[in-house]
């Protein structure tokens, strides 16, 4: 008798059908402890995302699913019903599951402690729950940030003073931007890596491996809105933009949804600090740190205001605030020459562009 076919691993196994918690083993190369904790923490947040993605597309026919609260969060701001459904999500998707022992969120003013989990865990998720909420109720992109760090000295210290380093110090950092699919961005520290959702399997599978922002892009994102609120560098720098052919202006009120097109494209993302607001309206811990740690992995930069790194602040407390300026090498090196004083007609232009 023939021996019976055995189908190459290839066949079954390709990039088509490589998913999420598959593809965080191989980065990692291990099947260690430390290793299957990690794959369990992106799974956990991977849940988190589909159950907000479901909830999204339900929203227009879930009472209570639309509008706002009626409370503010720690910022001030009013906050949308889906904010709070998208972080009891993220609380109730790691309670008792072993894994965290620590969320920081937009949408709660302290750090929330799992406690049963804290002797076994060292680990803290940071996370903007719903990026964009202003978008959920007209059915625009939205999405969640998130970032992974590990605890520093004493396990019993309850202050979260060792969450106040500098950007550098993540474990992990990622996204999921809800639209016509739902897609996951996360890094290890290995490369950039993107997954949809697959509906009828329920599985993120991978869709683009070790992501490169272009080092030159046509798209630039800005709140124009907030013109006359800025330092006359940015000012100067967006008139720049209106003379010059070749570039387009992009501004969804989504960051999650602005630097996916950026990561993909290539360009820049700006948000500067205002006359009402000069420390900026990001916030560090997770929004700009998270982001800035996916850019660095992709090729691209992340700067604030004054021109450094944003992986190089040094946060003084959880929700800090921030200045941002992301996304491709040469674009940011363009708002970074109006910061640096020189003349309006004659800043460095990348070489890919064209200009009247």
């Amino acid at each position: 008798m023939a021996d019976s076919y055995q189908p190459e691993a290839s066949e079954t196994l390709g990039r088509d059908s490589m998913t999420l918690t598959q593809h965080v083993l191989r980065q990692l190369d291990s099947f260690g402890p430390d290793a299957q904790d990690l794959s369990a923490i992106m799974n956990r947040i991977a849940f988190a995302a589909k159950l907000v993605s479901r909830r999204l597309t339900r929203a227009g026919l879930v009472e209570d699913a639309l509008g706002f609260t009626g409370r503010k969060n720690v910022q001030g701001e009013s906050v949308k019903k889906m904010d709070m459904y998208a972080n009891d999500v993220f609380i109730s998707v790691f309670q008792q599951s072993g894994l965290v022992c620590r969320l920081v969120s937009e949408e709660m003013d302290d750090i929330f402690h799992l406690t049963e989990s804290c002797s076994t865990s060292r680990y803290t998720l940071l996370y903007d729950p719903i990026d964009g909420s202003s978008n959920v109720d007209i059915n625009l992109n939205v999405g969640s940030i998130f970032a992974l760090r590990c605890q520093q000295g004493d396990n019993t210290d309850q202050s979260g003073a060792d969450l106040l380093t500098p950007g550098h110090q993540q474990l992990a950092a990622g996204y999921i931007l809800y639209g016509p699919s739902t897609v996951f961005v996360y890094s290890l520290g290995k490369g950039v890596h993107s997954f949809t959702l697959d509906p009828s399997l329920g599985e993120f599978i991978l869709a683009s491996e070790n992501i490169q922002i272009p080092q030159h892009g046509s798209n630039y994102s800005v709140n124009e809105g907030n013109f006359w609120q800025w330092e006359d560098p940015f000012r100067d720098y967006i008139r720049y933009m209106h003379r010059h052919e070749g570039y387009s202006s992009r501004y969804s009120g989504a960051l999650v949804g602005d630097f996916h097109r950026i990561l993909m494209q290539g360009g820049v993302f700006l948000y500067p600090g205002t006359i009402k607001q000069p420390q900026g309206k990001l916030r560090l811990l997770y929004e700009s740190a998270p982001l800035a740690f996916l850019a660095a992995q992709a090729g691209g930069r992340a700067i604030v205001g004054d021109r450094q790194p944003v992986l190089d602040l040094q946060p003084d407390h959880i929700h800090m605030r921030t200045p941002l300026i992301i996304g491709s090498t040469e674009d940011v090196a363009l708002v970074e020459s109006f910061l640096q004083e020189r003349s309006l007609e004659q800043p460095p232009i990348p070489a890919s562009s064209s200009s009247v």
